[in-house]
């Protein structure tokens, strides 16, 4: 019998924008601080924020909007926002949800050519930027066509227009004393809320469609999942997040840190946050979680007040979640959300749980469990198909324990990619009852509990005459070594499976001699299982290519043309 995790029914309200629940914070917690903000150091070194009330927040988000639809912001008009994340950033978000417009958000990490094509793609109409991302779409004019409408925030912006207007600040709007009001334009569950791109780690970034309904269920879920309230103060080491913490009547504080760059924190920095401001929970990518607990192991700093650890973008190890919880509360939890920028959370795993039933399966080479469908949401396990597939057949479902492809169904799948109709159509199938399935491009299988264990991607599979590699469980094995940090298996391009492999920081084997012996190690470690026997061309890396999100996904695509240039016979 297959096994799924079928989801509960739940109610839905036609109408809901989610910027009518920061409306509604402000109502119940007022004087409350919502958000902290960086703002340089004090005499002592330590950083000092500026903050915004609930209800500061919500006046500033009013006066901002007023500004926006003054100049013509409405209902689907779609706007490119390039801000830093701070108290603007989600003043004028906000500001855009009320006035019907959609956000178009891209990591400016992902380089200028990603990043012009992005552009190109969406086709914006309205720009809401910091100057110094003025002034490169005035270099960059040809990418902008359709934009007519330009706010700048910051100094200097370039006068290119005559529709160019400068953003008060949150200081300004707070010391003018000014009440603002805006009536929030209608929209519906099923109307466009934002876009949102892909980081590109496994092909060209695409712009991801949310509806209102995406939003609504990921409140929900976010909410009664993770717990998180006006109870918790939040550190949004994800700077979207801390868009979902707020509308809780969670305050949340923006930590100085530079958000493309996660894995090279300054602990010191994320820290300080956590202990001045009493943070209780906090979102944010491995490698960065990874850094701040080695330093705190190191230094013997223990984290008492943070009790909620959430890690996503890449698989968490074991040793992590034993790293996090040493420094954290004793009653603490980490958390794995699992998903991706088209569907997320769909499931969830706690690092208990991981810790005490299945971190030893991963080490045997059984794939990373990720946990339980959230409410609402459901999951199965299909049959490997590359064609497009328009309609769900049931006799596509897998039983339990039978590797296939991972698809997800529930409010919170994207609607499509934007003016990309064949990647749609090959990432969704039609279910009979109107909704639509999200084929992951993630390998894995289902458990006798209903848990989902993730293998790796569809497109990261290397297959041989003899066998299928799954990355995630072949790297498992070879991770074992006590000097290596993590390994990556890839295709040279002739179906040869092939082992990049990045020892820990100061591992590195000191001449040939230490070199040529922890590859005989790794490969006795693989000899030991059938599905890895096989996998005999290993080749040693300082570091490994990573997403820019979350410096954790590695990018194979970049070192499988590696290997193809190393091994030509």
């Amino acid at each position: 019998m297959a096994v799924s995790c079928r989801p509960e029914r739940i109610s839905r309200m036609d109408k809901f924008n989610i910027s009518q629940l920061l409306t509604e914070a402000a109502g119940t917690y007022g004087s409350r601080t919502a958000l902290y903000a960086p703002a340089g150091k004090n005499k002592s070194g330590n950083y000092r924020y500026d903050t915004l009330s609930f209800e500061e927040l919500e006046n500033l988000t009013n006066a901002y909007a007023a500004a926006f639809r003054n100049k013509g912001f409405k209902k689907g008009l779609r706007v490119l926002m390039m801000v830093k994340p701070g108290l603007e950033f989600a003043a004028t978000v906000f500001a855009v949800y009320k006035t019907g417009a959609v956000p178009v958000l891209i990591d400016p990490g992902m380089g200028i050519k990603n990043l012009l094509g992005c552009i190109q793609q969406t086709k914006p109409e309205a720009v809401v930027a910091i100057s110094k991302a003025h002034w490169a779409r005035k270099l960059y004019k040809k990418y902008f066509p359709a934009a007519k409408i330009f706010f700048s925030l910051g100094k200097f912006p370039p006068a290119d227009c005559i529709r160019m207007e400068t953003i008060a600040t949150p200081a300004m709007i707070k010391n003018s004393g000014r009440k603002f009001t805006f009536a929030t334009e209608d929209t519906t569950i099923d109307d466009d809320a934002v876009i949102v791109f892909t980081t590109g780690s496994t092909g060209p970034p695409k712009g991801v469609i949310y509806k209102h309904r995406t939003f609504q269920k990921q409140v929900e879920i976010i909410k009664n999942v993770y717990h998180a309230g006006p109870e918790r103060v939040d550190m949004s080491a994800f700077p979207l997040f801390a868009l979902f913490a707020v509308v809780l009547g969670m305050p949340s504080v923006i930590p100085e840190m530079d958000f493309t760059r996660p894995a090279c924190v300054n602990p010191e920095n994320i820290i300080k946050a956590v202990l001045a401001n009493n943070v209780s929970f906090s979102f944010g990518s491995p490698a960065l979680w990874r850094t701040v607990a080695a330093y705190c192991i190191e230094h013997k700093i223990q984290l008492p007040s943070l009790k909620t650890v959430l890690m996503a973008g890449a698989p968490v190890t074991a040793e992590l979640h034993q790293m996090v919880k040493q420094i954290i509360a004793s009653d603490g939890e980490t958390m794995v959300p699992y998903g991706a920028t088209e569907a997320l959370p769909a499931a969830n795993f706690t690092g208990s749980e991981m810790l005490s039933e299945t971190a030893g399966l991963t080490a045997q080479g059984k794939g990373y469990c990720v946990g339980y469908a959230n409410p609402g949401i459901e999951i199965k396990i299909i049959k490997c198909l590359d064609q497009e597939i328009s309609e769900w057949q049931p006799e596509w479902e897998l039983p339990a324990e039978q590797i296939g492809e991972i698809v997800v169904k529930g409010a919170i799948v994207k609607a499509g990619y934007l003016n990309l109709p064949q990647p749609t159509a090959m990432s969704e199938i039609n279910s009979a009852d109107g909704g639509k399935w999200h084929r992951m491009g993630d390998m894995g299988y289902c458990d006798a509990k209903g848990r989902i264990w993730f293998c790796g991607r569809k497109n990261h599979r290397v297959i041989t005459p003899e066998r299928i590699y799954y990355s995630v469980c072949s790297e498992a094995i070879f991770n074992q070594h006590p000097n290596v940090f993590r390994t990556a298996l890839v295709d040279d391009g002739s179906g040869r499976p092939v082992l990049f492999i990045e020892p820990l920081p100061g591992k590195w084997p000191q001449g040939k001699t230490a070199e040529n012996k922890l590859i005989a190690e790794l490969k006795k470690l693989g000899a030991a299982y059938p599905f890895t026997a096989e996998i005999n061309k290993l080749i040693l890396r300082q570091s490994m290519p990573v997403d820019i999100r979350h410096n954790a996904k590695i990018f194979r695509e970049k070192l499988a043309v590696a290997a193809g240039k190393i091994f030509t016979d």
